[in-house]
């Protein structure tokens, strides 16, 4: 078992937004089980399944709680980037933020500053094979992690698919990059990258975004959602299932033929050029998963595309990522 940040409970992110650093509860440890990635408090229950809204078309939904700093969730990204090429035209993946870090308010189970979390992030890279710099706690630590769902929320009012690029950006800028995505500057540089407008996301993420950030605290207070990653997988006709923690690929695809055995996966090419078309960012673990190569392969491959001056690798101490090389 293991302390980490990861553990902070829903409970705890109830606090309004716009009080989002006071009034915080200070005393609510959670206990991060690396191995099956289910982030809990020892006395949680398992979440509920009441008041699920169902799909409103033939899709099945996938309701994703999780949160931009969430290293288990990040964990769970090839397994979901592989869910989108097989069963993209079949499912919905509605991205709901759970609130990880309110502020530093409490001080218990071992975690009581930001510098406490750097080597369990550490540890969490290695276990998931997912490259993560656990440094930004020593180095710029977040004070919250409230700012960057919420600009997520109000990169949801202009587009849905960009706000999800977004959400990987983020994600690469906290994990790799060790940059604070607390800060405004960081949350504009990375939408500009994935094209978002930036005025009229500072002008959401100031008004309105903030609305719907509670919201989303709200409906995982609702479904009792205690740990992220939490998916609910739901039907038009009220079937449901529950994937809770970061599991292999196999637990999400049962889950989805579960609720509906008629669906069928699609077929995708899995050449390096494809896929790197499809994601524009690749770890070794991803493009091991989704091209089929054996894990052990999969980072000589791209390295010898490195070199061979068809991708930009960048590392960090726990890992790299590769990309497409501009032209």
């Amino acid at each position: 078992m293991l302390i980490s940040l990861l553990s902070i409970t829903i409970y705890q992110a109830q606090t309004k937004v716009n009080n989002m650093n006071k009034d915080t509860a200070t005393n609510n440890p959670l206990i991060c089980d690396i191995e099956t990635g289910v982030c809990e408090p020892g006395d949680s229950t398992n979440a509920s399944t009441a008041s699920i809204s169902q799909s409103s078309d033939k899709k099945i939904k996938l309701v994703y709680f999780t949160d931009p700093i969430c290293s288990s969730c990040w964990g769970i990204e090839p397994q979901l980037r592989k869910l989108k090429l097989e069963y993209g035209n079949s499912i919905e993946i509605e991205y709901r933020m759970g609130g990880l870090l309110p502020d530093w308010s409490y001080n218990s189970g071992g975690i009581s500053k930001p510098s406490d979390v750097a080597h369990h992030w550490d540890e969490v890279s290695e276990h998931y094979d997912m490259p993560i710099d656990g440094d930004v706690w020593l180095e710029d630590p977040l004070d919250s992690s409230y700012p960057p769902s919420i600009a997520y929320k109000a990169a949801q009012l202009q587009d849905a698919k960009k706000a999800d690029l977004f959400m990987r950006e983020i994600r690469e800028m906290v994990f790799l990059k060790k940059k604070n995505i607390a800060k405004w500057e960081n949350l504009a540089i990375a939408a500009s990258n994935v094209r978002l407008n930036v005025e009229q996301l500072k002008t959401d993420f100031d008004g309105k975004a903030k609305a719907l950030f509670e919201e989303d605290l709200n409906v995982a207070r609702e479904y009792g959602v205690r740990g992220f990653p939490t998916i609910f997988v739901v039907d038009g006709n009220g079937n449901k299932e529950i994937v809770y923690g970061s599991k292999p690929y196999v637990f999400y695809e049962m889950a989805i033929l579960k609720v509906n055995p008629d669906i069928t996966k699609s077929e995708y090419r899995k050449n390096w050029e494809t896929l790197f078309s499809k994601y524009n960012t690749l770890t070794a673990k991803e493009f091991s998963i989704l091209s089929g190569t054996p894990r052990n392969e999969s980072e000589t491959i791209l390295d010898e595309l490195t070199a061979a001056g068809s991708l930009d690798k960048m590392t960090t101490k726990n890992g790299s990522i590769w990309k497409m090389k501009a032209k």
